[in-house]
């Protein structure tokens, strides 16, 4: 790996953390007007910077592959339900009562298969907000990359429309990690990892959308189509977030999808020094730690080693 591409990867792992705490003040509210969007970290719920339940799951799956040397699902089940049992914040439906399920000692395919069953068309963005670490383990084996990727959905979202959004957002930071231009990246993404038809046109038309246009809930259809309207129609990270977060509603979880794509398309030290200097979060699986800066970067140098063939 050359020193570009080690810039864009933890470009990406630090940019997921960055758009996920800067949008974390505007969750739930409203789209801001174009003239009074934030561009600035500020508190909320949480103190100012402070990452949300986005980046704790793909911190989780980050140390289960990081655990594991590769994407076991069992073990990957365990590590949500503990820190469900830790107690965060903001967790989705769907993802709570699947990661309940695993707490109760509920096999993770059983449990995943309940629940889905009773809400066949829970399609929500509980697993593409927290796939990026696997673009990162496996940066060097598209294959692998892509296999990884729905797995890791599957563990708690395998509606067709999840699976497939986790492993297009993966094999667009493949892309983005080797340098293609974002509209590229966009279009080979596309090619190697296929799209149901209706996913397929709101990543073809999202570029095209007007910002009063996109929903920016917490449905995977939205989500994908905010972080890629972000990416698409700026030319800078710090242009893509404040793009996306000032969509309000689920503003941190797309800030977080768009934050890693940007990352991984303009590298690490595109992102202003006031955000990277400012975000933080508590990890609960280890009791104490506090995660920065310097900890996002040593995470993805040792996630991009780990799995490396």
């Amino acid at each position: 790996m050359d020193s570009r591409m080690s810039e864009r990867i933890r470009g990406c792992a630090v940019g997921a953390a960055v758009g996920d705490a800067l949008g974390m003040p505007l969750e739930f509210g409203p789209r801001l007007p174009a003239d009074r969007l934030v561009r600035e970290m500020v508190a909320g719920q949480l103190p100012a910077g402070t990452f949300t339940d986005d980046t704790e799951m793909a911190l989780a799956l980050a140390d289960s592959l990081l655990a594991c040397g590769e994407l076991d699902p069992g073990d990957l089940a365990g590590r949500f339900a503990s820190w469900l049992e830790a107690g965060p914040d903001d967790v989705g439906n769907h993802t709570r009562a699947v990661l309940s399920s695993f707490a109760a000692g509920v096999d993770w395919e059983k449990a995943v298969d309940m629940v889905q069953r009773r809400h066949p068309d829970s399609a929500g963005n509980g697993s593409v907000m927290r796939c990026w670490p696997v673009a990162v383990a496996r940066w060097d084996d598209l294959e692998g990359l892509l296999a990884d990727s729905r797995l890791q959905s599957r563990v708690t979202h395998p509606h067709a429309e999840c699976v497939a959004a986790c492993a297009y957002v993966n094999a667009l930071l493949y892309h983005l990690f080797r340098g293609l231009e974002p509209a590229e990246a966009a279009r080979r993404a596309m090619r190697d990892a296929p799209l149901p038809a209706a996913l397929r046109t709101v990543v073809e038309t999202a570029p095209d959308r007007g910002r009063e246009e996109l929903g920016n809930s917490g449905w995977v259809r939205h989500t994908l189509e905010s972080a890629l309207w972000g990416l698409l129609t700026t030319d800078s990270f710090e242009e893509a977030a404040v793009q996306v977060v000032n969509l309000g509603n689920d503003a941190d979880t797309a800030g977080a999808v768009a934050g890693a794509l940007a990352g991984a398309a303009y590298g690490l030290s595109a992102i202003p020094r006031s955000w990277t200097e400012a975000v933080q979060g508590e990890w609960p699986l280890r009791s104490g730690t506090r995660w920065r800066l310097a900890e996002l970067v040593d995470a993805a140098d040792r996630l991009a080693a780990c799995c490396t063939r």
